[in-house]
C-alpha cells in the first residue's frame, strides 16, 4: 500500500473532510471514477481521430484469396528454406 500526502487549502480540507471525501474508501473510489473517466475520454478521442479517416474500399473475395494464397506460400518457403 502507498501512502500519498497531499497539501490542500484549508477551506478546502474542511468541507471535504465534513462531506466524507478524505477517508479511504472515498477517495479510492473518486480515484477510480476519475481513471475510468480519464480512459472514457482517451477512448472517444481514439474514436474521433478515427472517424476523419476514410474507410479502404473493401477487397473482392478473390483478391482476399490471393493474398492468403501468397502469405500461406510465402511462410512456406521460409519454412522449407
Amino acid at each position: 500500500m502507498t501512502i500519498v500526502q497531499i497539501t490542500l487549502p484549508d477551506q478546502l480540507a474542511q468541507e471535504a473532510k465534513q462531506a466524507g471525501l478524505l477517508s479511504q474508501t472515498a477517495l479510492v473510489k473518486l480515484l477510480r471514477e476519475q481513471l475510468q473517466a480519464r480512459h472514457q475520454d482517451a477512448f472517444f478521442a481514439a474514436m474521433e481521430r478515427m472517424e476523419q479517416f476514410e474507410e479502404p474500399p473493401a477487397m473482392p473475395p478473390e483478391e482476399v484469396a490471393g493474398e492468403i494464397r501468397a502469405m500461406r506460400e510465402a511462410r512456406r518457403a521460409k519454412a522449407a528454406g
